[in-house]
């Protein structure tokens, strides 16, 4: 690309949380570089729980595609999206695209820019389970975004080893490390300053808490949301929520539940309070979802973490908290190599039995929350800037 006299406006367009939680150390890196404007633009594939990680980050959308509809589709979303970002490409004609993970929106924009001839930069490029259907339909988004991109930022060695494999040209590979720790570094900063206050929760269970009771009441922090998930899937593991809260009244379990209603009917049905499964457990916690400042106090405070987020198996690590991810596969393999996240899938015994050893094992669970995170040193923005200057230059 030729070198220009005026600053190179980049777009860095997401349209859910997790992208927003990755992206905005991103963008923040980049309003303070003299060479690269950062114009925001958001899809809304998520609404609400967007906007709550840009007000955490103090980041400004400058467009909102406004894309979300009640119980889409992804074909529909797919052609809204495609419709809307090709819209707003053509307006305001940017110098490179930038792009994060696997969503909708990640593969809509991709295909979109290149329609444009505009360069498309990958964060977190290169992760795969190699199973088309899991994560369905993440999987498949990321890896036709990746014959689209142009700038290949991998997380780790592993995600490089995976693009170079796909014959990926080796010159287009950065290995950045992951933007979550970036982000993760930022708001364990904030909340440990200022401990956030949580809704629904009793003060011991506080973040920050001085109470005398918080130091003897472990505490299990769940998320779900995973579209293979929905149906038996989120069943089985209120199911398993329900007995380990049984067998350990002592431990709190709290649950922030995602806006989805495949999601919220199953576990309200199965968890809320007087539903057969809860039985009017006083350790069962659901939540509305938590911005993502709390998100962070909550994981810092929790004693293990059952999942099936990608981003989590991430972030948890990094706070010395082993992760039991509800799910099959992943495509992120390093910290299952390293002993800090164990693969437990959907199946309510094999939850409860995985999760009871890590409450009453010690050595166990030393040897999963002392091992290392691999995912970075929470630099990565500074590396994709300084890669993303180089090409334009």
């Amino acid at each position: 690309m030729a070198v220009k006299n005026t600053p190179n406006r980049v777009s860095i367009i997401f349209g859910t949380r997790p992208e927003a939680i990755k992206l905005c150390p991103l963008v923040l890196a980049m309003l303070d570089h003299r060479n690269l404007v950062p114009h925001v633009c958001v899809t809304g594939q998520h609404f609400e729980m967007l906007y709550q990680v840009l007000d955490d980050f103090g980041v400004v959308s400058d467009a909102d595609l406004d894309l979300m509809q009640p119980n889409q589709t992804l074909a529909g979303l797919t052609s809204r999206a495609i419709a809307a970002i090709d819209e707003y490409l053509q307006a305001s004609r940017p110098d490179m695209v930038i792009v994060q993970g696997d969503t909708t929106t990640v593969f809509c924009t991709a295909l979109c820019a290149f329609y444009h001839n505009i360069p498309v930069g990958h964060v977190e490029a290169g992760l795969r389970t190699f199973n088309k259907r899991s994560p369905f339909p993440e999987e498949i988004n990321r890896v036709l975004s990746t014959r689209v991109a142009d700038l290949h930022f991998a997380p780790t060695e592993t995600a490089r080893q995976n693009l170079i494999r796909e014959k990926t040209p080796t010159e287009t590979i950065f290995v950045t490390g992951n933007t979550v720790i970036d982000a993760l570094l930022f708001a364990v900063d904030r909340i440990r300053a200022n401990p956030p206050q949580i809704d629904g929760l009793p003060d011991f269970l506080q973040p920050g808490s001085d109470n005398a009771q918080s130091d003897l009441s472990p505490m299990v922090l769940i998320t779900g949301h995973r579209r293979e998930n929905f149906g038996d899937g989120f069943e089985n593991i209120c199911r398993a929520i329900a007995q380990l809260a049984e067998r350990f009244p002592e431990t709190h379990f709290v649950y922030p539940v995602h806006l989805n209603p495949n999601v919220r009917e199953p576990v309200n049905r199965l968890l809320g309070t007087g539903s057969r499964e809860n039985g009017g457990k006083q350790n069962i916690h659901l939540l509305e979802p938590l911005n993502y400042l709390p998100f962070v106090a909550m994981m810092d405070r929790s004693t293990i973490v059952l999942t099936d987020s990608g981003g989590v198996q991430e972030e948890a690590p990094s706070l010395g908290k082993p992760v039991l991810v509800m799910r099959d596969t992943t495509e992120r393999p390093e910290a299952v190599d390293m002993g800090t996240v164990k693969l437990v899938g959907t199946d309510t015994q094999t939850i409860v039995d995985n999760a009871t050893v890590l409450l009453t094992d010690k050595q166990a669970y030393a040897t999963m929350a002392n091992a290392v995170n691999p995912y970075g040193d929470g630099k990565a923005c500074g590396r994709i800037l300084a890669a993303i200057e180089h090409s334009m230059t």
